[in-house]
């Protein structure tokens, strides 16, 4: 049965941190990762604002080919980041162990993330990886994806459930949609990109938590 990780990794021990090198109280969100070719482009939101300096400093990174910024929100900038993820040895460790992004949060020190392993023996081997490569792998959490009659949020978190139920009463999901995208980031205070993508994730979550829990466990739906 597959297996989640919260993991923390200093920021300066892998590409990607060092590429977003950032100050003080500042935070990244990193919001989808997107395959492109042998490019993996990562979409991120700055959560407490941004500055020239740091758009120049990531431009002028070797690693990277392209940095755009996408959409403003409030304080909140999004950007998309076209690098070179095959420099970067902690991303190579999740393609090798078919890990499943689910969360990435940058700060100034260190980055906190959320993997969904195949089993235990990839994290484990993920494990392995990292000692191997001399970064600095600290294990916060680990925990099964929650089954259903375990729980009633099924590995939702509280802003996800209550986006998502949000969603469906105002009529989201109706024939005609009821409420528009907009509507609902305005409900959250993000931008409709955020919301989007909070809802992509929570129906993941649903889904790997009821139906993809039951498939593994042999249960049958008629």
């Amino acid at each position: 049965m597959s297996v989640i990780a919260e993991l923390s990794i200093p920021a300066s021990e892998f590409e990607l941190g060092r590429i977003l090198d950032i100050e003080g109280d500042t935070t990244i969100e990193l919001e989808e990762m997107v395959p492109l070719g042998e490019t993996a482009v990562p979409f991120f939101s700055l959560r407490a604002g941004t500055s020239e300096t740091f758009e120049e400093s990531v431009r002028d990174h070797p690693s990277v080919d392209n940095l755009q910024r996408v959409s403003t929100h409030g304080g909140d900038v999004y950007y998309s980041l076209n690098w070179r993820h095959e420099r970067d040895l902690v991303f190579e460790g999740f393609l090798e162990t078919d890990a499943h992004l689910l969360t990435a949060t940058g700060h100034a020190s260190n980055w906190e993330f959320e993997l969904r392993f195949p089993d235990h023996d990839a994290l484990s081997t993920f494990k392995q990886y990292c000692e191997n490569a001399h970064v600095t792998l600290t294990v916060n959490r680990i925990y099964n994806p929650t089954k259903p009659s375990d729980a009633p949020w099924f590995g939702l978190t509280e802003v996800q459930r209550d986006t998502l139920m949000y969603a469906v009463e105002q009529g989201y999901y109706a024939i005609p949609r009821e409420v528009s995208t907009q509507k609902l980031a305005d409900e959250f205070g993000v931008s409709d990109q955020a919301v989007t993508e909070r809802l992509r994730r929570a129906t993941i979550a649903l889904v790997g938590n009821t139906l993809a829990v039951a498939a593994a466990d042999g249960a049958q739906i008629d």
